[in-house]
């Protein structure tokens, strides 16, 4: 949807944008929890950047991802996936999926619900566009680069949501159960 914005307007807002400092896991409330999960994808590095395949311009899959060093204590895992960069008060959110299993270690490729695939839709959250499923990266043309922030929190409980919380409910939630998070970050940048 933002790559309908014309490029001179995507110019014009390069420097609007939530900051980093907005993203979830650097919230004050959740400052205490190591930062001790390594979470990686198979498909870019840690800053690198996000093959057009998982985006808008692409196949819009959700990427693979795996992570290792859960704490032992670890009742489930949740997956927030935010972009700090976009045009807006707060970072938009391309992913919420919550009491994801403690021993799962990976999600293939193409694993979670997007737009136009197919794939899982339980425990999937509200995006920023109200969809419940990976929302592809669209940053507005002529933005510059955009960060997409993966961050992975291992919980002490296991969640429980009437339908697809948004991120305000998610983030409520969690307080006080995080044991331990990692974080992973593409790049992207609308061609």
């Amino acid at each position: 949807m933002l790559e309908k914005i014309p490029h001179g307007i995507g110019h014009a807002l390069r420097g609007v944008r939530a900051g980093f400092e907005k993203v979830a896991s650097e919230d004050r409330a959740f400052a205490e929890a190591e930062d001790t999960v390594t979470l990686a994808s198979t498909a870019f590095e840690d800053g690198g950047s996000i093959p057009s395949r998982y985006t808008a311009d692409g196949e819009g899959l959700s990427p693979p991802l795996y992570w290792r060093d859960v704490p032992p204590g670890a009742a489930a895992v949740a997956l927030l996936v935010e972009d700090p960069d976009a045009p807006a008060p707060e970072p938009l959110v391309h992913l919420l999926a919550w009491d994801l299993p403690a021993d799962l270690a990976e999600l293939p490729e193409g694993q979670l619900h997007s737009p136009d695939h197919g794939g899982l839709d339980e425990n999937l959250g509200k995006n920023s566009f109200l969809g419940a499923g990976w929302l592809p990266p669209d940053p507005p043309t002529g933005h510059g680069p955009h960060l997409y922030v993966f961050q992975l929190f291992a919980l002490d409980r296991r969640l429980s949501f009437d339908g697809h919380p948004g991120r305000g409910a998610f983030l409520e939630a969690i307080e006080g159960h995080v044991l331990a998070k990692g974080m992973l970050v593409g790049t992207y940048e609308r061609p």
